[in-house]
């Protein structure tokens, strides 16, 4: 098979859509799988592991946000590069400016169409202050993705909502995790002293962008309230945005680290204890399975992995979306019980180990074969919803 992944974020982007594509494009690489990409020209130039044949297209960073970006490129452009390198299958990750006219040239060249559901555009409406826009944005997804033999999402939660919004076509495809990388033998004494802490002494943890979209304000307030009762719990923040300058003034005994490597992240994720997590715009959210396989007990809302791999109470403590005040307290109560939150992360990354990327490239291959089928097939209901 030979499949063509269309997206606008690749490695060496730091995001969990480019982590999830380029894990994915590795173990279908070493199934046979012949992949080739579509993006935005890289800022860092070179050819991707595993990729066959790599098309750039113009890179339109988004003003004010230098690290996101969308790509811009004609349908014929597009079309030109698959007659010579024709796909079984393409792979839509984004469903912006790129997705759109890649999606318009593979129905003009009779290729099917997977679409993967990895941003909640809808809700990046109401974050970034257009919530008038979320309407209109959810009868376009609806149209772009109704054009499409398959949808995938991550979670059960996510597939029940795409088909109360009308999608068709929506399947399940989780997430994986690396668990020899995140594992809790990376833990680092040497960096919990950069960090200005004692062998025994807590670590409150978060990893992601800062940006409206990650709950910023409730973050800060846990961590605020959690130092109140705890006053040596040390508190490491991991990422960068254009929330840090304002999340830094409000936290200043706070280490904020940026962007870390591959590397070295690991390392952070295993020299923590607690994972503090407020985010709601996640369609999965790797920064959960990650800190669940390095052994921390994460706090998290109800929501994407976490609502998927966490049993509150038992490897780690998930709150009802929405309800600050209970996320708020649930962080104060489990920092002050150092036997429970060590309990909920030796749990938590048994669980954690279950999500094989292995196994998950395989469903995903299972999902494009059939999305051959069902595209080809003389009365196919993929082909009749299309639009």
């Amino acid at each position: 098979m030979r499949l063509c992944i269309v997206s606008e974020t690749w490695s060496p982007d730091i995001n969990g859509v480019a982590h999830t594509l380029s894990r994915l494009c590795r173990e279908l690489h070493r199934q046979s799988v012949a992949v080739d990409v579509i993006r935005p020209h890289p800022q860092v130039p070179g050819q991707t592991a595993g990729v066959l044949e790599e098309l750039y297209v113009q890179r339109l960073p988004l003003p004010g946000y230098a690290d996101v970006q969308v790509g811009l490129a004609s349908p014929g452009k597009l079309r030109r590069f698959w007659r010579q390198h024709r796909p079984d299958v393409v792979y839509l990750a984004t469903q912006g400016p790129l997705g759109w006219a890649a999606r318009q040239a593979a129905r003009q060249l009779a290729i099917p169409l997977v679409a993967g559901w990895h941003t909640n555009f809808d809700h990046y409406c109401h974050d970034y202050g257009v919530p008038w826009l979320s309407s209109a944005t959810r009868r376009y997804l609806r149209y772009f993705h109704n054009g499409c033999s398959l949808t995938l999402v991550p979670t059960q939660l996510q597939a029940r909502a795409l088909h109360q919004q009308g999608i068709h076509n929506v399947h399940i495809l989780s997430r994986g995790i690396d668990g020899d990388r995140f594992s809790p033998v990376h833990r680092d004494n040497t960096l919990r002293q950069q960090w200005g802490v004692t062998e025994h002494q807590p670590v409150a943890l978060y990893v992601g962008r800062l940006a409206p979209e990650k709950n910023l304000a409730l973050l800060q307030e846990t961590l605020e309230a959690m130092r109140d009762v705890r006053p040596d719990m040390a508190q490491v923040i991991v990422g960068d945005g254009p929330g840090r300058t304002q999340l830094q003034k409000a936290l200043p005994n706070a280490c904020f680290t940026g962007f870390v490597d591959k590397q070295a992240l690991a390392c952070h994720y295993a020299s923590a204890d607690l994972f503090v997590f407020p985010s709601l715009s996640e369609t999965w959210g790797n920064v959960v399975t990650e800190a669940m396989a390095s052994g921390l007990a994460v706090i998290a809302y109800h929501h994407a992995a976490s609502a998927e791999l966490i049993q509150s109470g038992i490897n780690g403590l998930t709150i009802p979306p929405g309800d600050s005040r209970a996320f708020q307290q649930a962080a104060v109560e489990l920092c002050q019980h150092p036997a429970d939150y060590a309990r909920f992360g030796r749990v938590a990354r048994l669980r954690a180990l279950e999500q094989s990327w292995s196994g998950i490239a395989e469903q995903l291959m299972h999902y494009l074969y059939q999305a051959q089928e069902a595209y080809h097939a003389p009365t196919s209901t993929c082909r009749i919803r299309s639009s």
